[in-house]
């Protein structure tokens, strides 16, 4: 959907968000199509490609099997929820996200239709052609907006951005957000092919070897 169209809604895009109510009002499909507030603006991606969805599973099942071999591991993982930013109305819907064990056994008791970004630990990026811009670090006039910086703002302690651009091919983790300046003070990072060596407290190991490039 083009950004620039406009309409005329019962509601705040956010409220109606946060209500569940705006994919439907805009007859939106649920395919996997993505609706998502992002700066205020109603943003609609298309449903990722099937590897974008696999290094997800991958990613998913790895924290599973850490929790097999020590079920004392604290961490779960989730994908396909919304992520409501309550402060800045915004929400978003992030490729995979990693919980506390304590936030996801309430979130299933509760089964909330979003989750609130202080119980997110770490959130997962995959970028593809149509998101990849508000996915990366801002440059330029963008600066302070987008997802990557939302999430800093949010004080979300880690974001890792699998960024599948051929003219990039960087898988990057950030950490230390800063609220002020909405953005990750520190960073490590990979090419496609190396293994990702996520630090405690989450501390799994994750092999790219099979990762490609979009395209």
């Amino acid at each position: 959907m083009p950004e620039e169209l406009r309409f005329d809604l019962p509601s705040s895009p956010y409220q109606m968000w946060a209500d569940g109510e705006l994919q439907d009002y805009l007859h939106i499909p649920y395919d996997g199509t993505r609706v998502e507030i992002i700066d205020g603006e109603i943003v609609v991606s298309p449903a990722p490609r099937f590897r974008h969805n696999g290094i997800c599973t991958q990613i998913n099942n790895l924290i599973h099997e850490a929790l097999i071999k020590d079920p004392s591991y604290r961490w779960r993982s989730i994908f396909g929820n919304g992520l409501d930013f309550v402060a800045e109305q915004n929400g978003y819907i992030p490729d995979l996200m990693v919980l506390d064990a304590d936030i996801w056994k309430d979130s299933w008791n509760l089964d909330p239709l979003h989750l609130v970004t202080d119980q997110a630990e770490m959130v997962v990026e995959v970028t593809s052609p149509s998101t990849a811009k508000r996915d990366r670090p801002p440059t330029g006039k963008q600066a302070g907006r987008g997802k990557w910086c939302g999430y800093a703002r949010a004080e979300i302690p880690y974001c890792l951005l699998i960024d599948l651009d051929p003219a990039v091919s960087r898988i990057i983790l950030y950490s230390i957000p800063d609220q002020a300046s909405a953005a990750y003070l520190h960073e490590a990072s990979w090419s496609l092919g190396e293994a990702i060596t996520l630090p405690d407290p989450i501390g799994i190991e994750i092999p790219t070897d099979d990762w490609k490039p979009w395209g």
